[in-house]
């Protein structure tokens, strides 16, 4: 017997509600900007109930999970959030809630500092949570905080597991790690190697992988300089697949990366995968370029990802496979 029209609407708006709550976790973790939250829901539903446990649901699941004891985003965030909260909270006319009241009362009190965690939230539930930078250009890189090519290629990454399964990997400038911790948690490569040249970027990498329960021998962290690194040097890695996200974004950088690509392809032939946000369609246009006097055939790996983490997709991304 089917159930009747308010079990089903009951039913529906329990689902939503669900989905809204983990919006707000996914989205909270990750420090995405603040307008990007559901804060339509959030209004019709206090507007409709005008009752606060919505809020102190979405309280449990952000500033009072204890992910956030653990690795909380930056206090600044922390701060703008929960006033954005108790303004919505104010302009519902609800009663005031102590626990959003008293949660403010210890950020105000803490001390904001020039690194924060983010914690992406993979499928099962798990978080990756890395040390990143607040800054986005810091210490002479802008190696130390993630970025949306990044995210993308760990997306694609769980969408073809079987990529990296019972495979070596080696990622080319790692940064803070999350495309190779989410591949290590998520796809069961044999080994994985990340690696970066920059020294605050592989501090940060190597305190992030240990982080993350990542450990040798299935996981190594290795300085690796495009400008001297021989496409010898990286066969001895001995990896099944070459991975590298968001390192085409400036030409000099561009012309030492084709060198050792090409060199890793005369050296050996793993899969080799580019993931990469078009800013400047000149430099992209150039690498391509590069590609094609150094000998090396790409293809574009077309097709969506399953939408994972939260980040802006405005700017075109693109997957490509080189070969020879």
């Amino acid at each position: 017997m089917e159930g009747s029209e308010p079990d089903r609407a009951s039913e529906s708006g329990a689902v939503e509600k669900t989905r809204v709550l983990r919006d707000f976790q996914v989205s909270f973790f990750a420090m995405r900007r603040l307008r990007s939250f559901p804060w339509t829901f959030l209004e019709k539903y206090l507007e409709c109930n005008k009752s606060s446990d919505l809020i102190s649901d979405i309280l449990k699941q952000t500033c009072l999970h204890s992910l956030s004891r653990t690795c909380p985003p930056s206090v600044k965030y922390r701060k703008l959030f929960l006033s954005e909260l108790i303004r919505r909270e104010e302009a519902a006319g609800c009663d005031p809630l102590d626990e959003l009241y008293d949660a403010l009362a210890e950020v105000i009190g803490a001390e904001d500092t020039t690194e924060c965690y983010k914690s992406y939230l993979l499928p099962g539930g798990e978080a990756v949570s890395l040390l990143e930078s607040v800054a986005l250009i810091s210490e002479g890189t802008t190696g130390l905080v993630t970025w949306e090519a990044a995210l993308h290629l760990a997306e694609w990454a769980l969408d073809h597991r079987h990529t990296f399964t019972g495979r070596t990997v080696l990622e080319l400038g790692s940064g803070v790690g999350l495309t190779g911790v989410a591949i290590c948690r998520s796809c069961g490569p044999s080994r994985y190697v990340f690696s970066d040249c920059h020294p605050e970027v592989l501090q940060k990498l190597r305190g992030n992988v240990r982080r993350n329960g990542l450990t040798e021998p299935a996981a190594a962290v290795e300085e690796l300089d495009w400008t001297t690194a021989t496409g010898g040097r990286v066969a001895r890695v001995g990896a099944d697949v070459v991975i590298a996200a968001d390192v085409v974004y400036d030409p000099e950088v561009v012309e030492n990366l084709v060198k050792l690509l090409s060199e890793v392809l005369r050296a050996s032939s793993p899969e080799l995968l580019v993931c990469s946000t078009v800013r400047n369609q000149e430099t992209y246009g150039g690498f391509k370029q590069r590609l094609k006097r150094a000998g090396i055939e790409h293809r574009v790996m077309s097709g969506d990802v399953s939408r994972v983490f939260p980040y802006d997709r405005v700017a075109p991304i693109e997957m490509i496979s080189l070969f020879r």
